[in-house]
């Protein structure tokens, strides 16, 4: 089973990229960091084109298992992580693109989170779980990462 870890961080090289670092390790995958790309957020008149997350989303689809990989912000994922997933909302609205998004129906994903609790907030797994079973995907599981509070 291919599998690629998508995840976000404020800090590329911080706790969530150590945790995702070891999860690769784990299931012998990919990793894609989307900070170090362009996605701007989603369009009603899907003016965002030109930016990255075509490419990446398409690139997403060639694998079996997706691990969606973000620290906990407030109860939720990072500010790009979210327009990552907002932006799958063009492949729904669009004809042509709708082929493609049905791809995900054959897939499974897992959640990898970091905090400095001990677990992950329900509203954080819950989005996540809902978002990606509304498109046809299976949950494989969810590991939590917890780590000590910066001074």
């Amino acid at each position: 089973m291919k599998t690629i870890i998508v995840y976000s961080s404020a800090s590329k090289h911080g706790n969530t990229a150590q945790a995702v670092e070891e999860l690769a390790n784990e299931y012998d995958a990919q990793t894609l960091f989307l900070d170090d790309y362009l996605i701007h957020d989603y369009s009603y008149e899907h003016t965002n084109k030109d930016d990255d997350f075509r490419g990446l989303f398409r690139e997403v689809l060639k694998f079996d298992h997706v691990i969606f990989a973000s620290p906990v912000y407030w109860y939720a994922v990072t500010p790009r992580m979210k327009a990552f997933i907002d932006r799958i909302t063009e492949f729904m609205d669009d004809v042509e693109l709708q082929p493609e998004l049905r791809g995900l129906r054959n897939k499974q994903f897992s959640i990898l989170s970091t905090s400095i609790h001990k677990d992950a907030p329900s509203a954080f797994i819950d989005m996540l779980q809902k978002t990606f079973e509304y498109l046809g995907m299976t949950l494989k599981g969810a590991h939590h990462r917890q780590f000590q509070a910066q001074p």
